[in-house]
């Protein structure tokens, strides 16, 4: 057994250290494994949080496009209701300058025939501004 014994201990330590070698090994790589999926799991984290973050920023810039286009609109229907009151109001003052007119030349008609002779305008000029000025 002497002869015998050291080669088998000698067998069984080497069987021995290349099984705790391989059992190291596994563990070395069951550590890395999970230091990759921990490394992928930040990873997708930190990318999800980034997306959430752009897809924030696109939502309030298009929110502030929506609302700058909503001011440019108001601003423009507020000039044109401005331009219709203004139109409105200068026709209201030719249509009333155009009644004067036709009354005052009325009020002569009537005047002349009343009168029964022609009112000269040119001599009564002052007289038929006063006229149209209280019509």
């Amino acid at each position: 057994m002497k002869f015998v014994w050291p080669p088998i201990a000698k067998a069984l330590d080497e069987r021995a250290q290349k099984i705790a070698a391989g059992l190291a090994a596994a563990e070395k790589a069951k550590a890395e494994l999970a230091s990759a999926n921990q490394r992928v799991e930040q990873e997708l984290v930190q990318s999800r949080n980034e997306t959430t973050s752009r897809l924030a920023d696109a939502e309030r810039r298009a929110q502030q496009i929506i609302e700058e286009a909503k001011g440019r609109a108001t601003v423009e229907a507020n000039k044109i209701v401005a331009d219709a009151h203004a139109e409105a109001e200068q026709q209201s003052v030719r249509a009333r300058e155009a009644l004067r007119e036709q009354v005052a030349a009325l009020a002569v008609k009537g005047a002349e025939q009343i009168l029964r002779k022609e009112v000269n305008a040119g001599v009564h000029a002052d007289l038929l501004q006063r006229l149209k000025t209280e019509l």
